[in-house]
């Protein structure tokens, strides 16, 4: 059966920014590995979906739809209305790009987990672990 305009408008209007299926399981690996965060500074560029201050780092959990990845449900561009939804997803690959270098350039470190790595929370986790592990003799949570 096929969606009405007002019913895919209704969808896309539920789609939420925060708190998402991805984000909280990355927040409860993040957490039971025995780090603890803020959740989306807005004083940071691109409001990061968690932060680790003292660590200087700060994790995005990107949807592979809305911001662009090369897996097969990123590279899906919905048959009605293409120009409009390759448009946007664009913009939003530059946005996501722009952030990533203000951050760079204001001393933090920033990973990106995609949705769909989260199929695989081992590989996730151990990422996660290499990114967030800091030099053994740093003190008061410099990072390496």
């Amino acid at each position: 059966m096929k969606e009405t305009p007002e019913q895919r408008s209704r969808t896309m209007r539920a789609v939420k920014s925060v708190d998402t299926t991805p984000e909280m399981a990355v927040r409860r690996l993040v957490h039971a590995m025995g780090y603890r965060f803020r959740l989306h500074r807005s004083d940071l560029p691109g409001k990061p979906d968690l932060v680790l201050p003292r660590l200087r780092r700060v994790i995005f959990v990107h949807g592979c739809f809305w911001h662009g990845h090369d897996c097969a449900r990123g590279a899906r561009i919905p048959k009605a209305n293409r120009d409009y939804w390759q448009s946007k997803i664009g913009r939003n690959v530059t946005r996501d790009a722009a952030h990533l270098t203000a951050l760079q350039a204001a001393g933090w470190r920033a990973a990106v987990i995609w949705e769909c790595e989260l199929r695989q929370p081992g590989l996730v986790r151990r990422r996660l672990a290499v990114f967030l592990r800091v030099r053994a003799g740093a003190q008061r949570g410099r990072p390496s």
